[in-house]
């Protein structure tokens, strides 16, 4: 299993969009479940979204419900992250994960294979 690849992390202000990007060029992809995380400085790292094996079923915490979307798509082994009315609180570190089960899991245990992160700043 390769490790996932985040990018698409950045600055915005208050109120602007950015969009993450995950690749997983492990063969196992389409498979599981896929998770996105953030650590922000001062504070324990947090569940953001998750999206089923087959993109039908996600969840959301609800600090980022009604703002963010997770998708994926399988053939190109890619899950996304759209970040939508950014505040200066979603500023953190963004992890991709892999679970190890195909159903949306908000459990932490349950990711096995994650990437390095992409920087996420919110600030005017």
């Amino acid at each position: 299993q390769v490790q996932p690849v985040e990018s698409g992390g950045g600055m915005a202000q208050p109120g602007g969009s950015l969009r993450l990007s995950c690749v997983d060029s492990g063969f196992t992809f389409s498979n599981y479940c896929m998770g996105w995380f953030r650590h922000a400085t001062g504070k324990e790292r947090e569940f953001v979204a998750a999206i089923r094996w087959n993109g039908i079923s996600t969840y959301y915490a609800d600090p980022v419900k009604g703002r963010f979307t997770i998708s994926r798509e399988n053939a190109k082994k890619t899950v996304y992250l759209q970040l939508n009315s950014l505040k200066p609180e979603d500023t953190a570190l963004y992890y991709c994960a892999k679970a190890r089960v195909p159903t949306v899991t908000i459990e932490t245990f349950q990711y096995d294979y994650w990437g390095q992160g992409t920087q996420v700043t919110v600030s005017s």
